[in-house]
């Protein structure tokens, strides 16, 4: 069950987006058990728990990917968790940003084009998009590979046009599930550095999953996940290296 300690402080503000009482089965594994969290614009969360705890599915809960057996999702007043699949679909679109492990850009995209992506989906036209996307690029330092394709670029540059594209259409809430996971030490804490101060700059709320406590290190709080359940609190760095 959520408890106050899943929230966010009382001087942090309202939250932007809270998931509440999450409970979702896949078969007859019960994958989240009452699970949640708050999280305020600007605040940086990160969502820690062995493999198998049920992080990600809380992750996907909170941005209308999945939808939960029962509980509710609130995003900015609305309930997501009542949305039709177009109107979560259109949700993600235009106020969720996404960077995930392999960064997933579409291979058949240069990567200005796939910055670009979020901005054409809304109904940006070409132009104003690439300028845009573009600006993003210089912004994390590769510009210069803008008219690559991604098969010809390093993992650690792939990270920062994945937070160029979650980034590019100013999201309310950028989702980040593993965003280091294959990364080394050093291309993990540059690429944790970028996303953090943009995401601050813009004033965007962050929900980090991850299993590294050098990675949780960069949130405001943590949130702990176990058995499909969440509490705040420290727990020793052994218990996510398993």
């Amino acid at each position: 069950m959520t408890t106050a300690s899943d929230q966010p402080d009382s001087t942090s503000g309202a939250p932007i987006l809270t998931g509440a009482d999450l409970h979702l089965d896949f078969g007859q594994t019960r994958a989240l058990r009452g699970a949640g969290l708050s999280v305020c614009p600007g605040e940086i969360v990160a969502v820690m728990g062995t493999s198998g705890s049920g992080k990600s599915t809380l992750l996907h809960c909170l941005a209308g990917i999945l939808s939960p057996k029962s509980g509710s999702v609130t995003f900015a007043g609305r309930e997501v968790t009542a949305m039709t699949d177009v109107e979560r679909s259109a949700l993600r679109r235009s106020e969720f940003g996404f960077v995930f492990q392999f960064g997933q850009l579409v291979p058949e995209l240069s990567i200005v084009e796939n910055v670009a992506l979020p901005l054409r989906l809304c109904g940006v036209k070409g132009r104003q998009a690439a300028v845009d996307a573009k600006g993003w690029l210089d912004r994390l330092d590769v510009a210069h590979i803008a008219d690559h394709r991604p098969g010809e670029i390093s993992g650690g540059q792939g990270q920062r046009v994945a937070i160029a594209r979650a980034l590019v259409a100013r999201p309310k809430v950028i989702f980040a599930d593993e965003p280091t996971g294959a990364l080394d030490t050093l291309q993990g804490e540059q690429v944790m550095t970028l996303l953090t101060e943009t995401a601050r700059e813009t004033d965007a709320a962050v929900v980090l999953v991850t299993h590294e406590p050098t990675v949780a290190a960069f949130a405001d709080r943590e949130v702990i996940v176990r058995d499909g359940m969440t509490r705040s609190g420290e727990i020793k760095a052994e218990e996510f290296a398993r």
